[in-house]
């Protein structure tokens, strides 16, 4: 073991470029990142790292090596003495064996050749370049854009979208659900939602129906269409179908601020949620 004092960027770039297995044992959740696995990756190190932060999601077997199942554990303490026997076991059955494995030029060809996939995989991904270039693209151009919108003409956009969050602010508190109602026919449920409106135009909100995620995927988000007006006050009716790959119950119904161009719930943090 070597401690190394005062660690920082030049100690760094004399590290990374004489490492051949950047190790890294975090306990999962608490890798921050792992920016200094990946710049690992341009001078030709493999990584054996615990699947949590960038690894999660850049392990594969041919790239290097992983700890761990990419769960969390509470007992801590078993779960740390459950890893370093994988450890172990790794170092000695597939690390080390690969790296001393050489051909008649004394070449380690498995290794060479996990380097190079690593490298051609990995690396245009997982850099500064791509970084830079996609909050370029996605955000930076796009806030420039929006920006210029907002400030065309005086600002006249700008000042609708400050008369729409004080509407927002003012009528917010009466708005609330109605009766809900739901059928399922065939593969697909039908919903059908009242909403009762105070003094708020409906065009200044969108109801949706909202499901959590399951097995790792993404949260749903169906927008609900108005169907008309109920004739029971200010109040709308919106219905949605959707296919009945999951129970009804897993759905809610929810109201969410709706404005051309604001980010929402950045820029307009109101949202409703139908509730027994």
């Amino acid at each position: 073991m070597i401690f190394l004092s005062d660690y920082d960027m030049l100690l760094t770039e004399q590290l990374v470029q004489g490492v051949d297995v950047w190790l890294n044992t975090p306990r999962r959740p608490w890798e921050a990142c792992g920016t200094s696995g990946m710049k690992v990756l341009v001078n030709g190190g493999l990584n054996l790292s615990e699947l949590d932060g960038w690894w999660a999601e850049a392990y594969a077997p041919e790239v290097g090596w992983a700890l761990g199942d990419g769960q969390e554990h509470d007992d801590e303490s078993a779960w740390d003495a459950t890893e370093a026997t994988a450890l172990y076991d790794l170092l000695e059955n597939n690390v080390i064996p690969e790296f001393y494995t050489r051909d008649d030029k004394g070449v380690p060809t498995a290794w060479v050749a996990r380097i190079r996939e690593s490298m051609a995989r990995l690396t245009p991904q997982f850099s500064s370049n791509r970084a830079v270039r996609e909050y370029t693209e996605q955000h930076y151009l796009p806030a420039a854009s929006a920006y210029r919108e907002r400030t065309a003409d005086k600002g006249k956009i700008g000042v609708n979208i400050v008369n729409w969050r004080h509407a927002l602010d003012q009528e917010w508190a009466a708005l609330r659900f109605g009766e809900v109602t739901i059928k399922t026919e065939g593969k697909q449920h039908l919903f059908e939602v009242k909403v009762y409106f105070p003094e708020l135009d409906p065009s200044m909100v969108q109801v949706q129906l909202y499901a959590e995620p399951q097995d790792n995927g993404e949260s749903e988000v169906h927008v609900m269409e108005p169907a008309g007006a109920t004739g029971t006050g200010n109040s709308q009716l919106y219905r949605v179908a959707i296919p009945a790959l999951r129970p009804a119950e897993h759905y809610t119904p929810r109201i969410v601020p709706c404005f051309d161009g604001v980010a929402v719930p950045l820029e307009a943090w109101q949202i409703l949620w139908y509730s027994l």
